[in-house]
């Protein structure tokens, strides 16, 4: 898990995005603010759509720390019983920094957003076009066009 920024009105917006161990996208999220209750939205919606895992590899984010911490409080005392490991290693983060160049080369000639609305819609997009280029949606006979409009139907 990590975060990248993004220009939105002038300012930087911060988009989460957590990757599995293969490089596969696990989902994003866009925020306008860098913590503590945001690290825990985010984490709290990757939950909700892919379960609980094992272990997180974050950076040395402080934000992103205290985030899990108190997610895993709330792991602790639900049905699960199950802990989230943290593992909070520079170099174990390279799968997720080596594909955020992909996200910042398509939104760098456009040179920010005038509205976070239409950030996180165009991020949105942008994410899944990328997921379908790397054959996350299944090894279908489709070109990734047909794929992709499939899924926006």
């Amino acid at each position: 898990m990590d975060e990248t920024y993004i220009k939105v009105k002038g300012n930087w917006a911060y988009l989460y995005r957590a990757v599995d161990k293969h490089g596969e996208t696990l989902d994003f999220m866009l925020s306008g603010r860098r913590n503590k209750a945001s690290a825990r939205r985010f984490f709290g919606q990757a939950l909700a759509t892919n379960g609980v895992p094992e272990k997180v590899v974050i950076d040395k984010s402080g934000y992103n720390l205290a985030g899990l911490n108190s997610i895993n409080l709330g792991l602790k005392f639900s049905r699960i019983h199950q802990c989230i490991t943290v593992l909070r290693v520079k170099y174990l983060n390279n799968i997720i920094e080596q594909d955020h160049p992909f996200i910042k080369k398509i939104t760098r000639p456009m040179l920010g957003f005038k509205t976070f609305h239409s950030a996180a819609a165009t991020l949105a997009g942008i994410e899944v076009a990328h997921m379908i280029r790397k054959g996350q949606f299944g090894s279908s006979e489709q070109p990734a066009f047909q794929q992709f409009a499939t899924l926006a139907a």
